[in-house]
Parts: C-alpha cells; structure tokens; sequence
C-alpha cells in the first residue's frame, strides 16, 4: 500500500489532509475515495498503449504522431472522413483524456464480449456518464471531435523482437467505419449507431496482449491524461517485476516528456501525475528519487485471474 494510503489507513482522512501540503490535499482524497471503494469492475489496454501513448494536446491535423517506448513504436496517422455535413474532411491524431476513455470503453467491451463488435448506444452512454463523463455540451462535442479522430486516423505499432532486429508490424485503422455520433442534441449520445468494429488486427492483438486496469480508478484519473498513461503503465510493468528496476529521468522524459521542453519543466508535472496515478493504484511500490524511478515488483490493479471470468 502506499504511503498515502497507509496515512489515511492510520490517522483517518481529515488528519492525513492536515499533515500534507495544501497541493496534496486532492491526492489524499482521491486515495481515501479508492479505500472506501468495494468494486472490482475490470477494464482493458492493450499493451502496446501502456508502453506508448497519445498525444495530451492537440496537433496541426496534417502532423503524424510517433512515439518510441520500450522496444515498440507508435505510428498514428491523420485521416479523411466525411464530417457531419457530408463533405470530406482532414482529421488529426486524436489527443487528450477524453480519447484514452473512449479507448478504454472500445478495447475493454471487445475483450468482455470476446466479439470486435463493441455497442455503443446506451451502453456507452452509461459507461462514460458512469466514468464521470457528462453528457452536458462541451463535454459531448469533445468526446464527438475525439471519436471522430479515432475513426479516421491510421494506427501501427512496430514491435522489436527480443532476439534479433525482425520487427513486426500492424498498421491498420482502429475502427471499421467510422463511430457516428450525433451532432445534435447532447442527449443523442444515447442513440449512436448500435455498434461498431474493431479492425480485425488491433483485435486479434488486443486478445493476445490485454492489460487489466481496475474500472473505479478511470473513473478518478479520467480527465487526467497524464496519470492515465502512467497507471496503464504501471499496471503492465509492476506485477510482471522480479527485482526493483531503477527509471533514469532521462528515460522518463523520453518516454513521457513530449509535451515539455525540456526535463527541468516537466519533472513536477510528472511527479504530480505519477502522484494521482499511484493514489488510484495502492499496489504499487514506487519511488522517486534524485536519478529517476525505482520500480519494485507489486500485484497487478485488478487480479489476472479476473481475465478468464
């Protein structure tokens, strides 16, 4: 259990947010809202995205997205799609929270129902309200524009293999024909298309490496999009850890760093994230010291055995 975990555990809440600083005060409610919750509802990742992310901002839409982590790389490549109106229109790389939630939903039904044919519709609906996603409107035109990205964009992920320089690779849309969503009412979100496909080879990839993430946690990082690559992170590296694995900042940044300059201004807000990501995961043993990260072995957010239910 972590630290903040073990404070709550020991002094109760209101004194735990006594003893921390004013900035913490958030960290130490979230983790007390992960203690008193009971659920074990399970979501899915695919691992290639615990090891490699999307973009947290928006990027000019002609700009192709390209990541590097731990011998694989991201490809995402802007699409054409008919918009709204019917006419022919560039979309970027998707980005943000908001696309990692939707993501979330399309992979971890795909996986519950062992079909690449995932419902949306009121199921979505309920997902994402349950998540903490409303259907007011700005919320819906974001989760509208994001949808719309993932239709479009072209994804390939280039593995390394351990031995040798072979490389395989998966390039292929995510989604067949596109998510249709509404574009009017916000209340329409309950009537999208009633499904839609996953493309057979980022299923056939997600059925061969799923990664549990624990439901309830998404719900309380869901509009962070840094803590949530660093929880689906965790939650692929940690339980499979048979000794503590040091993370050089430099590494860190090369991994996470892509929206800061430079490593100076992005390590507080990486502590900051790591922090929310590590209060939603009590599992985890993780340090921070002076040269980067110590991982050491912890169990997984959600049991493995959960997968065969």
């Amino acid at each position: 259990m972590g630290s903040v975990h073990e404070l709550i555990t020991r002094v109760g809440v209101e004194e735990a947010r006594r003893r921390v600083p004013t900035t913490d005060r958030k960290i130490v409610d979230t983790a007390a809202a992960v203690l008193a919750t009971e659920s074990r509802a399970m979501g899915i990742t695919y691992a290639g995205f615990c090891l490699t992310s999307l973009p947290h901002n928006e990027l000019p839409d002609d700009q192709i997205w390209e990541r590097h982590g731990h011998r694989v790389k991201l490809v995402v490549e802007p699409g054409r799609l008919p918009d709204h109106t019917g006419n022919m229109r560039l979309y970027g790389v998707p980005y943000g929270s908001r696309a990692r939630m939707i993501m979330i939903y399309l992979q971890s039904r795909a996986i519950q129902t062992n079909s690449p044919e995932v419902e949306l519709g009121q199921s979505m609906y309920e997902w994402m309200t349950r998540m903490g996603i409303s259907d007011g409107g700005k919320q819906y035109r974001q989760v509208r524009e994001q949808a719309d990205r993932i239709s479009a964009c072209h994804l390939t992920f280039v593995w390394s293999e351990e031995q040798g320089q072979r490389q395989r690779f998966s390039k292929d849309s995510i989604v067949k024909d596109g998510i249709q969503l509404s574009s009017g009412d916000p209340k329409q979100l309950r009537l999208w298309v009633d499904t839609v496909r996953l493309s057979d080879s980022f299923f056939k990839a997600l059925k061969e490496h799923p990664v549990p993430v624990w439901e309830p946690a998404m719900k309380l990082i869901s509009s962070k999009s840094m803590s949530i690559d660093l929880y689906v992170w965790l939650a692929y590296r940690l339980h499979v850890l048979t000794e503590p694995t040091p993370i050089t900042w430099a590494a860190l940044y090369a991994q996470f760093g892509f929206s800061y300059q430079n490593l100076k201004h992005f390590k507080p807000r990486f502590i900051e994230s790591l922090k929310m990501a590590t209060a939603v995961y009590p599992e985890a043993n993780v340090e921070v010291n002076e040269k980067g990260l110590v991982l050491r072995p912890s169990a997984p957010p959600i049991p493995q055995r959960k997968l065969l239910g």
